[in-house]
């Protein structure tokens, strides 16, 4: 299997999971608040891609240069952007989660050229096209309500954040293990989140935590949504461009609207079935792309 082929379905795989995310999160959310929600997903990931990394014998070493940059990927990405993906949901629906966060490739095709300087080709614009239209067919375009802004706006400062750490990746050294870089990412996260959730942690009551649901959709989101998926977005994007890598997180929305129809009621037509032909169209030009 090629390079780019291979980096597609890590990256379809963790924008598939992302979309799961909003559904699962919205349900825990009704208990615990985002940011202290955040800090249990991440000590949880961390846990596991630590133990990932030590069992596979993986290099902890990262130079001095590229500190900074991991600084970065860890501040904006997995800090900043996670909390506001979590507090703009909470204020939202989960279908909005996945909608307005699905912006994202957008700034990452602008990101790519003023960071990579990445060339912008006719197939790339025209899948990015497609693939927004069918966002647009999903979500409906129409008044939103005014209960919802604030939160939708929150989900655009996520999109933004979350786009420019997916092409500060692409400027990590390829020798680097991504098992390492993530865990390293997301330990300094942690720490910056720690002050402010901690203190709140130990007000959660013992006997919601007890609750299958509730440890079932932590253990979800710190193991598949975060460890897992982090790990599949990074190797991901280390094989392909990153304009190109930007369209498979149109996976989102799909998955994310097709679960908060089956399982929160959320509302599912003929332009969510529309809206996936454009996305997954745009998606396979480029794929097909030489």
């Amino acid at each position: 299997m090629s390079k780019n082929k291979l980096g597609s379905i890590y990256l379809a795989l963790a924008a598939t999971i992302w979309g799961g995310m909003y559904v699962i999160s919205k349900v825990v959310l009704s208990v615990i608040p985002p940011l202290e929600l955040v800090w249990l997903r991440y000590i949880i990931a961390l846990l596991v891609l630590s133990a990932m990394a030590v069992l596979t014998h993986q290099s902890w070493r990262i130079s001095k240069r590229d500190i900074p940059l991991i600084l970065m990927i860890g501040i904006t990405g997995y800090a900043l952007s996670i909390w506001t993906q979590f507090l703009g949901t909470k204020l939202a629906t989960a279908q909005m989660g996945a909608i307005i966060t699905s912006a994202t490739p957008a700034f990452m095709v602008i990101f790519a050229r003023l960071l990579l300087k990445e060339t912008m080709t006719l197939r790339k614009g025209l899948s990015v096209l497609l693939a927004t239209i069918g966002v647009l067919c999903i979500v409906g375009i129409g008044d939103i309500s005014k209960t919802y802004q604030l939160g939708g706006l929150i989900l655009g400062v996520a999109a933004v954040t979350w786009a420019l750490m997916s092409v500060l990746i692409k400027r990590v050294p390829g020798t680097y293990s991504q098992l390492v870089v993530t865990t390293y990412a997301i330990f300094i996260a942690t720490i910056i989140i720690t002050p402010f959730a901690a203190s709140q942690a130990s007000q959660i009551p013992v006997a919601v935590m007890a609750r299958p649901a509730i440890w079932g959709g932590i253990l979800y989101l710190g193991i598949v949504s975060t460890a897992l998926a982090f790990f599949l977005w990074n190797k991901g994007l280390q094989m392909v461009e990153a304009a190109s890598g930007s369209l498979f997180f149109f996976f989102q929305p799909l998955s994310g609207t097709l679960l908060g129809w089956l399982f929160l009621g959320e509302h599912v037509g003929l332009p969510f079935v529309i809206g996936s032909v454009l996305i997954l169209s745009g998606v396979l030009l480029v794929i097909r792309e030489p």
